[in-house]
């Protein structure tokens, strides 16, 4: 096998927060998908407190991309190091290591190093693996900052909350429901369009249009990754509602000895700007908070009601079907 060229990108930001909090935004792997905008999910696959696996989905100059990473965090230096494993294509090989460096009590200066090799050596392939590294690292860069220098209020910005509901009935129907995205327009009253892709087996990329409880209709963008054998479905709103800064999500279908639970779990951060321009004046963040949570939880909850109806309704036409005794 021929020698690959080694190719460097090298990325800088200076961020007015402590340096510790800043690492500690790094070191957060899992929570990556509500502070990184390129990020859509992350698996920790192991951990031991110093050394992590991860399976990691990430757009990449418009693709969604899935890759093996495994990482070492150095707290003492505040450095994360990083090598794919197993590398997404074009990249052959891809690794480097985050850095955060004090530059004072309130400020620090975080640097991210790549390199990488391309598969075949390719012009074209090297030059998308740059395109695809520096637009990442910025915008992870930017939104970090962002989240970064307002660490005080990070807390009161971020909510997690969860629905869920009871259904007598097979596991795999109400998981159907929710893979078949594409299908709801019809019968979801929320949701009016859905144009959904599957440009690779259990990775929907899907734009939606819905409206709110006060009749308020939104354009979002979703990146949904699948795992039938698990009864899951993760996602990520790449493009939010106003008010919404980022928004993850999972479905999971969890059958036991007397049915399925089903449950509908949602981390979002709001935008601390946005309340009332959105809302109105005189609107603060408690009541986004409240705002955020009910409408979430209406459109959840009526899909995770829908998928039990539709779940049901699958038992009672394969019921119905049956032969009678006279009849075989």
């Amino acid at each position: 096998m021929p020698n690959r060229r080694v190719h460097h990108v090298l990325n800088a930001i200076d961020v007015a927060a402590p340096a510790g909090v800043v690492y500690g935004l790094i070191a957060d792997s899992v929570r990556w998908p509500l502070f990184f905008p390129p990020s859509i999910h992350v698996e920790r696959l192991d951990f031991d407190g110093v050394r992590e696996r991860l399976r990691m989905w990430v757009t990449a100059n418009g693709q969604v991309k899935s890759w093996t990473s495994d990482r070492v965090l150095d707290a003492a230096r505040r450095t994360v190091s990083f090598r794919q494993t197993l590398p997404a294509t074009p990249a052959a090989s891809l690794g480097g290591v985050w850095t955060v460096e004090a530059a004072g009590a309130g400020s620090c200066r975080l640097t991210l190093r790549h390199e990488f090799t391309a598969v075949d050596d390719r012009a074209q392939d090297v030059a998308w693996l740059e395109r695809a590294i520096n637009a990442n690292t910025r915008s992870e860069l930017e939104q970090l900052r962002s989240f970064a220098e307002r660490w005080t209020d990070l807390d009161a910005l971020t909510l997690s909350f969860e629905d869920s509901v009871r259904v007598k009935g097979p596991a795999e129907l109400v998981y159907d429901f929710l893979y078949r995205a594409a299908d709801w327009p019809a019968v979801v009253p929320h949701v009016h369009r859905v144009d959904l892709a599957e440009p690779q087996a259990g990775v929907q990329q899907m734009t939606m249009v819905t409206s709110t409880a006060a009749g308020v209709v939104h354009g979002i963008e979703t990146v949904r990754v699948c795992f039938p054998h698990a009864g899951r479905i993760v996602y990520k709103q790449v493009v939010c509602p106003k008010l919404v800064a980022a928004h993850t999500g999972e479905w999971s279908v969890v059958p036991d000895e007397t049915g399925v639970t089903v449950v509908s779990q949602h981390s979002v951060v709001l935008r601390d700007d946005a309340e009332q321009r959105v809302l109105g004046a005189g609107t603060d963040l408690e009541r986004a908070r409240r705002t955020v949570r009910a409408e979430l939880g209406r459109s959840s909850v009526q899909l995770l009601e829908l998928a039990r109806e539709h779940a049901k309704s699958a038992i009672h036409v394969l019921r119905s079907r049956r032969p009678v005794l006279g009849q075989l």
